[in-house]
């Protein structure tokens, strides 16, 4: 126990003293508080005047329509279509050169009330002008065909605007409210653990290059070093984790005021302690598993080049557990058959078990068991990857093929 408090000791302190790490952690911690406070900021750099001006200041939306019956029902329904445009009468031609040179966004050509054509520059993606033109036209025609066969209009009116009062009752999980920090989650340990775990192979690689193992492998208990070493590294994301995300809770203490409205941001500082205890303890745990996993293959490379190369496959393992879990997670299939059976291997199951405690209800004995199977398969690859470790540091040369490592592993 002394041996690895000494190693644990040693391990932070260069963390501690690494620049890189610490001017991350001041970048990160930094950009976070900008962020959080870029509402006030750029609230100090817009006078009221200007405020006024920019408010005053919509894109032109353009109607074009030769029958004047026609531009008389369409114009004002643009209008209530489309608040934040400034709706302008004008024929085709200019339709075409407004829109093509920029001076309007987009404009419509109104053939009648059920066929238009739509006229914009650039299309984007997100383009849903036509879906609100469609609802917009689709009412007038309703309207205006109730009126032909009789009905008052303001009662047609009443007819189409009926209101529908509905109540929700969940009995589980809120997708819509848990999806972003269940995001925020996954991403941050996916990045930690690529991040983290190869430089915990980087170390080791690097000291057996010193040639200094032979008197570090002789002086200490192979289990001190690999455990000391890989905490270590754990506490050492931790602490940056908590410093960004300490940070961001804090920003947001004081600039809530700011963020009102914002469903996004209220729901990723919104998160339940129940599901922060589950977050930090499978993001513990299967840091860990990984941890061990790079340290031990970082002992049995030969050369610090090569330690891409030797990673290369728990990297892959791990980008696969990250590829299965997301889309599972956007599309909120979360209990599908696959995402059930990757909740209780060890090596997806820190990112598919919590997006489904997150996302959905699942039954204690589940959790029970996934992280039961998980704590036991960190403890197993632990005292194995300690094994590789001891052997493994002192092999030089070529590197060694998978029946060697296991030579060596009976032989520990």
């Amino acid at each position: 126990m002394k041996q690895f408090g000494t190693i644990l000791k040693f391990e932070l302190q260069y963390y501690a003293k690494n620049k890189v790490f610490v001017g991350v952690t001041v970048f990160l911690v930094a950009l976070i508080a900008v962020a959080m406070f870029f509402p006030r900021l750029a609230s100090l750099f817009v006078s009221e005047g200007q405020e006024a001006t920019v408010s005053e200041d919509r894109p032109v939306l353009l109607v074009c329509a030769e029958d004047p019956s026609l531009e008389a029902l369409a114009s004002p329904a643009f209008s209530a279509a489309f608040p934040g445009y400034e709706v302008q009468p004008a024929d085709e031609a200019a339709v075409r050169e407004r829109v093509g040179s920029g001076e309007a966004e987009c404009g419509f050509v109104l053939d009648s009330l059920t066929s238009y054509t739509y006229y914009v520059n650039n299309l984007t993606m997100y383009d849903s002008n036509t879906a609100a033109a469609d609802e917009a036209l689709r009412t007038v025609y309703r309207l205006s065909a109730m009126e032909q066969h009789g009905i008052d209009a303001q009662e047609a009116q009443q007819i189409l605007s009926a209101p529908v009062s509905h109540s929700v009752e969940n009995l589980g999980a809120d997708q819509t409210k848990s999806f972003f920090y269940t995001y925020i989650m996954i991403f941050a340990l996916y990045m930690v653990i690529l991040l983290y775990g190869q430089m915990v192979a980087t170390n080791v690689a690097t000291e057996k290059s010193s040639r200094a193992m032979e008197v570090l492998i002789t002086s200490a208990k192979p289990v001190a070093m690999m455990f000391g070493k890989v905490i270590s590294s754990c506490l050492a994301g931790l602490t940056q984790l908590l410093c960004v995300f300490g940070t961001a809770l804090l920003c947001y203490r004081l600039t809530s005021s700011d963020w009102d409205g914002n469903p996004i941001v209220s729901s990723l500082f919104g998160i339940p302690p129940y599901l922060l205890g589950y977050m930090l303890l499978f993001f513990l745990l299967g840091f860990l598993l990984y941890a061990f996993l790079f340290g031990a293959v970082g002992s049995t490379a030969t050369k610090l080049e090569d330690i891409n190369t030797s990673v290369m496959p728990i990297t892959l393992v791990f980008v696969l557990a990250f590829l299965v879990v997301l889309p599972a997670m956007t599309s909120g299939t979360v209990d599908s058959p696959l995402m059930i059976v990757c909740s209780f291997l060890p090596f997806t199951s820190p990112m598919a078990m919590f997006t489904r405690i997150a996302m959905s209800t699942v039954p204690v004995w589940e959790i029970v068991l996934s992280v039961a199977i998980l704590a036991a398969s960190v403890a197993g690859i632990g005292v194995l990857s300690a094994k590789i470790y001891r052997a493994g540091v002192l092999l030089y040369g070529s590197a060694p093929k998978i029946k060697d490592i296991f030579r060596m592993l009976r032989r520990a």
